[in-house]
Formats: structure tokens, sequence, C-alpha cells
């Protein structure tokens, strides 16, 4: 699959996103007749971020892993334990011959910016430490090392794109984050991401609501673009499947 294929695969990816979140803000209330404050319906919908989904278990399956091997959505079959806490879901979960392939978290962040972006830095450094500290310590025990991998898909709005003012008041921050926009803050955890090898690939993704029903994005870094991302996942796996 060359890249082109892949660019195409993640425009169908991002329509999927908008267009399934527009439907179920939609449909906010209809049961109940009350709508959710705010976008909670289209936040906690959930199967927003299922065409990055697919399209990582087609990307897996041209490269000869069987669909069985590939587990996401499916209740319990994306538990792997932690050292810090007992188990947790990931939304993408490769086993091949009872050995840990891979596994990817999946993100998206539209809109409340400020609140969530911290929140969603220590959920992934977090879950990185968690992840690899359990595999040094034999949860996974038989299983060559892993792939880790992290996509976030954030919306590209004033919100997200003016620069931010930081508060210092006992020392001063480092100087790649003074006045450094959302979306820069998230292209550079995500470089971070890979320097510190907490991931073994990151991706970012910025798409407005508009252009975004349509396919439309954006990649701000093509180190931490998703034509690398899936690049480096198939390497594994091809390697993988050659030992």
């Amino acid at each position: 699959m060359n890249d082109r294929d892949i660019a195409n695969k993640v425009k169908a990816a991002v329509r999927h996103f908008w267009q399934t979140r527009s439907r179920q803000k939609q449909k906010q209330g209809l049961a109940t007749g009350q709508k959710d404050a705010g976008n909670r319906r289209a936040v906690t919908g959930g199967a927003q971020l299922d065409g990055f989904i697919r399209v990582v278990s087609e990307l897996l399956q041209s490269v000869g892993i069987a669909k069985t091997a590939i587990s996401c959505n499916a209740r319990n079959s994306t538990y792997l334990p932690g050292f810090f806490r007992p188990t947790k879901s990931w939304d993408l979960v490769v086993t091949v011959g009872g050995c840990l392939l891979a596994c990817i978290e999946f993100k998206s962040q539209v809109g409340s910016f400020g609140n969530n972006f911290n929140n969603r830095t220590e959920e992934s450094v977090g879950s990185a430490h968690d992840f690899w500290t359990a595999y040094r310590e034999g949860a996974f025990a038989g299983s060559p090392r892993p792939w880790l991998g992290y996509l976030m898909l954030l919306e590209d709005a004033p919100g997200s794109t003016r620069p931010i003012k930081v508060n210092e008041p006992h020392f001063v921050v480092f100087p790649e984050f003074r006045d450094a926009s959302y979306a820069r803050r998230y292209e550079l955890l995500c470089t971070k991401f890979l320097r510190e090898r907490l991931y073994d690939a990151a991706c970012l993704i910025l798409s407005d609501r508009a252009s975004g029903k349509r396919g439309g994005y954006s990649e701000p870094n093509v180190e931490i673009g998703f034509v690398r991302f899936a690049r480096s996942l198939l390497a594994h796996a091809m390697a993988y499947a050659d030992q």
C-alpha cells in the first residue's frame, strides 16, 4: 500500500470521526427529552475513532496479520496487565501465538483545550510508563518487545492554535513551551514521546469541523504523521512474522 492510499484511508477516518460526532450530538436527548450538558453526548458516545482503528486493522492484515489476532472494541478483549494498576483497556491490541505484538491508544480532543490538555498528557505518560514497567516485570512473558503507539486527533480551531501564556511563579518553563499553542504543545508531547522512547510511534492529526466532514486534515510534523506511524507499525509486524 503506497502513501497516497494510506492518506486516502486517513481522510475516510477523519470524515467518519466528524460525521459520527455530529450524529451523536444530534441524538442528544432523544430518549429522555433532555439534552446532555454541553457536548457530553458527542464526547461519550464512542465509535468516533473507529475509522482509525479500521485503517490500522486493514494495514496489519495487508502484511499477513490475521484478523482474529486483532482485538478492538470488544468486551474485555483489549485488557492488558499493568504494574501500578491491575489492568488497562487499550483501544487496539494485537496478539499472535500467545505473544503481544502491539497495542495502540487512540484519542481525540474537540474544544475544552485548556481543561483537557494536562489530563491527556498525564494519562498518556502514565499509561506508557505503566506498560513498559509491566513488560520489564514479565507481564507479557514470552513476548518479544511489543510495539506501542499513540494517536491524537485534535480540533483545528482558534482555541487550539493561538499562543497560550504559561505561569512561572517560581521557575522558568522550558523555552519551547513559551507562547506555544495547544496544538504546538501536543506536537511537542508526541515528539518527546519518541525521544524518551515512551511510544514507538506517535501521530498528531489536526482537523477543523467544517472541512473535517469531507475528510480534511493536516499534520504539523511529518515525524509524527500517520504515514510514518503506519510504516513503523507495519515494519514491526513484518519483522515479527519473520522470527
